[in-house]
């Protein structure tokens, strides 16, 4: 009697930075909705059949031996004793959504081929990329070894496989290697470090979480969700799949003993209220003097890049990263209406007033805006598409940011779904991308988006120079189109005209009409009625949510305890996700003028944001001061706002204060110089939307700048040339 009564008063372990919101118990109620979330889910695919699932086994059993005995074949070729060479070691691990246990149906599998020290990446992409693509059972085999994290992508026994490459400074690699130990990161390049990161990670999100079974349901709605609501990609300044793992393990850690049904509603509660760009963490960002092994880790005190990212979720393994760095103003928006939406119809769900499945409602993109970018990538053969829609659509983002910066353009959202070739084109190669452009209110002005559509093309073209992918018909055409138009460009069915109603929240009944982010934009001669004067701010949601529902137990209120010693997590008995053996490019842009004759700018206007046109980047350019002593410039507004205030602690203070993450402890701000903070100053709206998009521009401006000119052969780079401009004129 007095044991168990000793065990039910043991403080629950502590997951995470700080301490829990609640720690209540699920009732029957919340057990009952889990299981009809369950039900919900099954009929969308996002669970494999166990048959399905031996059959990956097999296959990746099957990888693992060719792996093995690759690896002895190199090492006989390299002189070393045939006795040696068949101890060496060498083997593959799986991370992503396979090592999380939340793939779905026809996924494909994320490996990693750890080799000893005398194998290099050099044999990886010549002699076993020749071993692969004469084995039977491989098929679409494509090597990317130019990319940020090198990989070989094929398709093996029917199920896509991506394979990274990396190689440890050991001599043999055991059979029970554990990859979280950070000795291993010793002595290697930082390819093989952002190769083996992406099983650490993985690996790491699963030791950082109460209840696996309870997560892994949780993140199958979630991801479900993000791709039904069209904010699941990582390459186009969504998030993608680790990003919302992180998210959704951070929610488990807030309420640990939560089932599913309670974790899907919590989620959307704190991240519907979350004040980016406070970080998310899954555990303590190392201090400096704990850096052992001195690779760059995410940490705004000392690296000031840092500061200025919009929406921050720290990985958990060392070296820790933002994988969120893609984010930009607009997605992150778009996300924000996301996350409230969500928690409006997930509450619905909990008080009986709709089922689940108005979670999973596709977002209809082409009924919300009235204008569109149209980007068209064409290449000669499919081969050649592949690659080279893998390359723009990389760049996609760049363009986004750009349009951003524009003096008129309140959000421009790009659709996360491409579409190939239309029925008249079905001799063509051809994936489209679209952008939906939402205006500010303003009057007698022209838009015109050349420089920024210039500016995207000659960073594709430059690229696609630099990494040697260039190929005689790759092109890319630029148009501006209005809504009624996009019948042309889209396969038939994906886009049908209604009748005239609300164009906001027309994508599903029953649904939040958060109309103060994503209005309808402007048509072509935009009245003034019709667009917003600017980006409104997110309803407040501390109105809406009672404080009831952050905690099923009022008596509880999450304290801080940032000094708080954590103790060390138990290991999960599960595998480490190891497998055992069983032309220049042309822009053909679409000139769109309006009937009426443009109306001058007056030099009082200019000073309301009209944008001039940048120049194509090149080793010659130069900023230079603004010549208005008297006018504070976008960098003095920065310096002023002191980053290095930004939080990275990261938790609920209280019930009454789910926003308000907490400030470095005495120690912390000692060392560090910071100040007490809840995070960046707040300023006028004018003062942040200047500020953060010239910061972004001159960042990214930086970053293409430093890509594109460092090889010798890039220097100089012609602009490409841009045929026709797009424009428009409000009046």
């Amino acid at each position: 009697m007095s044991n168990s009564t000793n065990v039910s008063n043991q403080p629950q372990r502590t997951y995470g930075v700080t301490s829990a919101i609640s720690h209540a118990k699920p009732k029957p109620v919340d057990i009952e909705l889990s299981k009809k979330l369950e039900e919900t889910l099954k009929p969308y695919g996002v669970f494999e059949s166990e048959d399905e699932l031996q059959h990956r086994m097999v296959v990746l059993g099957k990888l693992n031996e060719i792996v093995k005995q690759w690896i002895v074949d190199v090492s006989l070729q390299k002189s070393m004793p045939e006795n040696v060479a068949h101890s060496v070691g060498g083997k593959i691990f799986t991370f992503g959504s396979f090592r999380l246990g939340v793939h779905t149906k026809g996924a494909d599998i994320d490996t990693l081929l750890v080799a000893p020290r005398h194998i290099d990446r050099a044999d990886f992409f010549s002699s076993f990329y020749d071993l692969l693509k004469n084995h039977e059972d491989v098929k679409e085999l494509r090597a990317v070894e130019n990319a940020f994290v090198p990989v070989i992508k094929l398709t093996f026994c029917n199920i896509e496989v991506d394979l990274l490459f990396a190689r440890l400074a050991l001599p043999e690699i055991p059979d029970n290697l554990d990859l979280l130990d950070e000795n291993l990161l010793k002595n290697l390049d930082p390819k093989c470090v952002r190769s083996l990161n992406g099983c650490r990670v993985t690996d790491e999100i699963l030791r950082q979480v109460p209840n696996i079974e309870n997560f892994r349901l949780t993140l199958r709605a979630v991801k479900l969700w993000a791709k039904k609501r069209g904010i699941y990609s990582n390459v186009l300044g969504f998030l993608g799949g680790v990003s919302w793992a992180m998210l959704v393990a951070r929610t488990c850690q807030l309420y640990p003993n939560a089932v599913a049904s309670t974790l899907l509603l919590k989620f959307f509660l704190v991240f519907s209220r979350w004040e980016w760009p406070n970080p998310v963490l899954l555990k303590q960002i190392p201090l400096p003097h704990e850096n052992r092994l001195g690779f760059q880790v995410w940490d705004p005190r000392l690296n000031t890049s840092d500061r200025y990212h919009l929406m921050p979720i720290i990985t958990p393994a060392y070296p820790q990263q933002n994988s969120t760095f893609n984010v930009s103003m607009s997605t992150r928006q778009i996300m924000q209406e996301e996350f409230f939406i969500g928690f409006k119809n997930s509450e619905d769900v909990q008080n009986g007033k709709a089922n689940w499945d108005i979670l999973f409602v596709p977002f209809n993109f082409f009924s919300r805006y009235k204008h569109y970018i149209v980007l068209s990538a064409f290449a000669a053969s499919q081969d050649n598409l592949l690659e080279w829609i893998g390359l723009v659509e990389s760049k996609v983002r760049t363009l986004v940011l750009s349009l951003e910066n524009n003096a008129y353009i309140t959000l421009a959202h790009v659709n996360s779904t491409s579409y190939g070739p239309l029925e008249s084109e079905k001799d063509k190669f051809v994936t489209r991308w679209f952008i939906g452009l939402l205006f500010k209110k303003t009057e007698n002005v022209n838009i015109d988006l050349t420089s920024e559509i210039q500016m995207f093309t000659n960073t594709v073209h430059n690229q696609a120079i630099s990494t040697k992918l260039i190929k005689d018909g790759m092109t890319i055409e630029a148009k501006h189109v209005r809504r009624k138009q996009l019948n042309k460009y889209l396969p038939p069915g994906v886009f049908k005209m209604k009748k005239k109603s609300g164009v906001v929240g027309d994508d599903k009944p029953n649904v939040v009409k958060n109309e103060n982010i994503l209005n309808e934009s402007s048509s072509l001669e935009i009245s003034t009625e019709s667009i917003p004067e600017g980006k409104e701010e997110l309803p407040n949601v501390k109105d809406i949510i009672d404080e009831k529902m952050l905690t099923d137990d009022h008596e509880h209120k999450a304290s801080i305890n940032n000094d708080a010693q954590i103790s060390k997590p138990s290991i999960i008995k599960e595998s480490q996700g190891e497998v055992i053996s069983l032309a220049p490019i042309t822009c053909n842009t679409q000139e769109i003028t309006s009937t009426a004759a443009p109306a001058k700018v007056q030099p009082d206007e200019k000073r309301q944001g009209v944008k001039r046109p940048s120049t194509p980047l090149g080793p010659d350019t130069k900023r230079t001061k603004i010549e208005n002593p008297t006018e504070t410039s976008p960098q003095e507004f920065i310096i002023k706002e002191d980053p290095s205030n930004i939080n990275t602690t990261n938790l609920v203070k209280s019930v009454d204060e789910i926003e308000a993450l907490t400030s470095p402890t005495d120690d912390e701000m000692t060392s560090s110089n910071l100040k007490p903070s809840r995070g960046i100053k707040r300023r006028s709206s004018d003062q942040k939307d200047i500020s953060t998009k010239q910061l972004k521009k001159d960042s990214f401006q930086e970053e293409e700048e430093k890509e594109l000119y460092d090889t010798e052969e890039l220097q100089p780079q012609l602009p490409l040339p841009v045929k026709n401009s797009i424009k428009l004129t409000l009046k």
